[in-house]
């Protein structure tokens, strides 16, 4: 709710403050609470255009607007002043708006009682207007929330409330505003049809059928007849088949509301679309698809400019007549705007898992589209036998040197099944389900899980010596989950493009999407390609080499070796994948964490190491075009560079990463000594500043030293210019953290905003940034000071690994 506790005067004031303040809202018409009107030019009668009542909270809009007539017709205030376009009610939640002429013939009804309290709701005066006006309210108000709905309020305003202006101006709706408006229409629409959506989901029925059923629509009829699902005034239809007697059937669904919401927010938008833009926004049903359908499916639309590219790349690879050469088939259509370009219509072959995927490839053959209505058909390549498919395709599958002249053109579904979680933790189960996933698991092994993998075997093995050319992530040529799919997979990688993932329509993360040709006649390992690269705008930016390495060749398999199984740990290494689009994970922390990620113990021995590793997986920014790239298992060269590993070891002290906290035990990662940030309490563990100056000795008392005869280093750590300009920038904000006045400290429990003398950086940054509601930590705090020294560390921080960032390629542990 937008205005919370306050009395309705002041939700008057905010109204007009909000909603309209280009108008006069001072006039006072009788006890009406609230007008809108023109500001005043001249000596005629001010016109209002709206008249409306005022509540306070949340309220019922009926019975407000209700009260608002009989106000008006115990007063007869029509025949005082010239009444407005518009009546309407608001509270502090929602405002609603109803024609004036559509309530006009209510204050001429014959007998009736106007001189009755209004704001008396049990009156029978009131309930009698109530039950006339109800069906007017629900067939022709619009309602607003302040909250959700403020671009179309004030939108609605600025076209409506205009001087002799009649009737509502209805927002119009077109291919740019189609899917904010089913956005909405899944939040208001949907949960009034009547229809368990689980069940319908699991018959390949989506809600995006009943919003474009809705959209293309006059008077509430569906105007196209080749939708799966048609608005029947106040039904929907769908499943309309004929029966082997030759009747005809259907299925219908009502509304739980008796179509109230669908009326009152079909007010607000004009329907239908200009017919220009319909076979677009039937062609973009996969944009109306729910996130885990699309997963599955692959309902993910190719943009145009790859589609093109890609038949570019299949054109320079295949031969400029291809097209009359080859039969081409995408076994994953959608609604089929990959095969958009395409020439030949005789040879092209289109089918889709969805009914309702073919229904909108035959309307767009109906309007123009170049395919043959025949060769697009349903078919689920994951579970369907091939004697399914139509002849003419059979006869190309059977024959092998017809299939070496087919050309499997797809953009694949992505979905995977890991231990039976998909994106956002939903339960993803689907690639485990498939009839290849069992025939072929044995032979993919971790790659089963993926749904274009799946694809790949079944093609490859059933369909072998046709040419693939598909769009996919790169994990087919980089995941350690794929080396034994690369063993089995023999095919030569002809060509291959490189793009943004984020230029695919509602594809989320920053990775690349491949599009590759693949010959499953020449039988080889694949080992190594130069591929293009392409930036969202087209534009070609270079080639990049992709490699496959060895799984011994791993850095985490380096890593291992310097697991430590004593008990004397200051701290643990966790980590997950070789890849840069898992460094997020990569962390110092005080314990160990009790989920998916790999973690060492570290001590004494193992720091440096572990610091090396942490610095090469964070002072390279992930990219699009890096994301899957892996760090390897590092030369010899690093054993000996001592300032690269002293400056490993100081970007790792003063990282983000680095969360080392004393709430969780003993701080033995602060690099300085109480004397140099003025502590006001002696620290708990003095070992960094020891281990920094070469102070630890093997009779220390400090207990964290190892029972090993390896030596101790008693010589300081030698630190480069970046690397001393770092510490400098953190014992500054250390010193600011320390100088700061505290609230009292008992000496047993350390509050929120009491003095820690054992703070890690962590802890200081918790203490000035704070937490919000859900308890993450706030991107940055209000202390000016804080922010400023904060600002200095991290540009440190860049510059030293600007400095150092060419030795990971130096020593191994990433290939250039």
């Amino acid at each position: 709710m937008k205005y919370q506790n306050i009395k309705e005067e002041e939700i008057k004031n905010k109204v007009e403050h909000d909603c309209f303040d280009l108008y006069d809202c001072t006039k006072i018409i009788g006890d009406i609470d609230f007008c809108v009107a023109m500001h005043q030019t001249s000596s005629d009668e001010q016109e209002s255009l709206l008249w409306a009542e005022a509540k306070k909270g949340s309220s019922d809009i009926y019975k407000s607007i209700v009260q608002l007539i009989l106000t008006i017709g115990k007063a007869r205030t029509f025949d005082k002043y010239l009444p407005p376009n518009m009546l309407g009610a608001f509270d502090g939640e929602k405002m609603a708006f109803v024609p004036y002429n559509e309530m006009q013939d209510i204050f001429y009804i014959n007998d009736f009682n106007w001189n009755v309290a209004p704001s008396n709701h049990n009156s029978k005066e009131f309930k009698l207007i109530h039950e006339k006006v109800k069906s007017i309210i629900d067939n022709q108000a619009l309602l607003f929330d302040f909250l959700n709905d403020d671009k179309e309020l004030k939108n609605f305003i600025k076209n409506n409330f205009i001087v002799g202006k009649f009737g509502f101006t209805k927002t119009k709706i077109d291919k740019n505003n189609f899917i904010t408006i089913y956005n909405k229409w899944l939040q208001t629409v949907k949960p009034t049809i009547a229809i368990n959506w689980d069940l319908v989901k699991k018959n390949n029925i989506i809600d995006g059928d009943f919003y474009l059923a809705d959209l293309l629509s006059a008077e509430n009829e569906s105007l196209k007849d080749s939708l799966y699902v048609l608005l029947r005034n106040d039904y929907y239809q769908l499943d309309r088949k004929i029966t082997d007697y030759g009747l005809f059937t259907s299925s219908s669904v009502n509304f739980i509301d008796n179509q109230k919401a669908h009326i009152q927010f079909w007010n607000k938008y004009e329907r239908p679309p200009k017919e220009e833009y319909w076979d677009y926004i039937v062609g973009r049903r996969d944009l109306l698809v729910p996130q885990d359908v699309r997963e599955r499916k692959g309902s993910f639309f190719t943009p145009q400019i790859w589609v093109e590219l890609s038949q570019k790349y299949l054109s320079d690879t295949l031969g400029v007549n291809w097209q009359d050469e080859y039969y081409i088939w995408d076994c994953a259509a959608g609604t089929g705007n990959l095969l958009i370009g395409l020439t030949n219509k005789f040879n092209i072959f289109a089918s889709t898992l969805d009914k309702q995927d073919v229904d909108v490839i035959h309307d767009r053959i109906k309007n123009g589209a170049n395919l043959v209505e025949n060769n697009v058909f349903q078919f689920d390549f994951l579970n369907d036998d091939f004697k399914k498919l139509p002849k003419n395709l059979q006869n190309i599958i059977n024959d092998p040197e017809k299939r070496k002249k087919l050309v499997i053109y797809i953009n694949p579904p992505y979905a995977e099944a890991t231990d039976g979680i998909g994106q956002g933790g939903k339960k993803l189960e689907v690639s485990k389900e498939t009839k290849i996933y069992v025939k072929y698991g044995d032979v993919l092994k971790k790659a089963k899980n993926e749904l274009f993998a799946q694809f790949f075997v079944r093609i490859y093995k059933e369909v072998s010596g046709a040419t693939i050319a598909n769009f996919s992530t790169l994990k087919v040529l980089q995941s350690a989950n794929f080396v034994f799919f690369r063993k089995f997979f023999l095919a030569k990688l002809k060509k291959m493009f490189v793009v943004p993932a984020y230029t695919f329509d509602n594809v989320k993360g920053k990775f690349p999407i491949g599009f590759m040709i693949w010959n499953t006649q020449q039988q080889e390992v694949f080992k190594q390609i130069t591929v293009d690269i392409y930036n969202a705008q087209k534009q070609f930016i270079g080639n990049k080499n992709i490699v496959v390495i060895n799984e011994k060749e791993y850095i985490n398999n380096w890593i291992k070796q310097y697991a430590n199984n004593e008990n004397n740990i200051i701290g643990f290494l966790a980590y997950l994948g070789n890849d840069f689009q898992h460094i997020g994970e990569v962390r110092f922390t005080s314990f160990k964490p009790i989920s998916h990620l790999s973690t060492i113990a570290l001590n004494l021995h193992n720091i440096i190491p572990a610091s090396v590793y942490f610095f090469v997986r964070y002072c390279i920014k992930q990219t699009w075009l890096n994301n899957q790239d892996q760090f390897l298992y590092p030369n010899q060269q690093w054993e000996i560079d001592r300032g690269f590993q002293n400056d490993c070891f100081t970007f790792s002290l003063f990282h983000n990463k680095n969360i080392i906290s004393s709430k969780y035990g003993t701080n033995h990662w602060i690099p300085f000594t109480e004397y140099e940030v003025n502590a006001k309490e002696k620290f708990e563990s003095d070992f960094m500043a020891k281990f920094i100056a070469g102070k630890l000795k093997n009779d220390d008392e400090n207990k964290l030293l190892p029972k090993t005869k390896k030596a101790i280093r008693n010589t300081p750590l030698v630190f480069s210019k970046e690397a001393k300009e770092v510490f400098s920038a953190g014992l500054e904000l250390w010193k600011y953290y320390h100088s700061r006045t505290f609230p009292a400290y008992n000496g047993i429990t350390i509050a929120m905003g009491a003095y820690n003398a054992n703070a890690s950086l962590y802890d200081i940054r918790e203490y000035f940034q704070g937490r919000n509601e859900s308890g993450k930590m706030n991107h940055k705090g209000k202390d000016e000071t804080y922010t400023k020294l904060i600002g200095d560390l991290r540009e440190k921080l860049k510059l030293l690994a600007d400095k150092i960032a060419p030795k990971v390629y130096e020593h191994g542990f990433l290939l250039e």
